[in-house]
């Protein structure tokens, strides 16, 4: 496993040629039952670690969260197609697809953007800002996305001096 390691790092193999080598014997070699075993190692360890200590689980819930977020953002995105793709050409299906990456990350560049606005309004304000607060922010909320209904395009609203929209007040 050692000489394996060091083989990677220097480069004289690249991990897709390792893979592709211990993939072709017909048999299970030494060296592949070794890593198999290792990885069963750490995964045991890390379930011990994590059986036994509440932060870490939490931690782990709250990414998870997040994730799960992201997943319903694209979810509320997806309308009309039931989250099929009913284009029967690869590059249709592709395009697709990308549209969904590119329309999220819009909403995520969206929301990040004036998070960090809030943000700096509540420093302004005197607030304490944390930087272990972070961990419960996520850039994937979508309540506010009108994704039906009407929509203005008129250039008529009111802009601060960084040119974004001013922050709504609380009511």
């Amino acid at each position: 496993m050692t000489r394996v390691a060091a083989s990677l790092i220097m480069g004289t193999v690249t991990p897709v040629t390792l893979i592709a080598k211990l993939q072709a014997y017909p048999k299970q070699n030494n060296l592949m039952y070794v890593l198999q075993s290792y990885g069963q190692l750490v995964k045991t360890i890390f379930i011990c670690k994590y059986l036994l200590s509440q932060p870490l689980r939490k931690r782990i819930n709250a990414q998870l969260n997040k994730g799960e977020q992201l997943h319903g953002l694209r979810v509320y995105l997806w309308f009309g197609g039931d989250g099929v793709i009913r284009k029967r050409q690869e590059q249709e299906q592709q395009v697709t697809a990308r549209s969904l990456n590119l329309l999220t990350n819009i909403v995520i560049v969206w929301n990040t953007v004036y998070i960090q606005e809030v943000l700096k309004q509540l420093q302004s304000e005197g607030f304490q800002v944390d930087e272990t607060d972070f961990q419960h922010i996520s850039p994937a909320p979508f309540e506010h996305i009108n994704r039906l209904g009407k929509y203005s395009f008129e250039n008529t609203f009111e802009m601060d001096t960084n040119g974004l929209r001013p922050l709504r007040k609380n009511r």
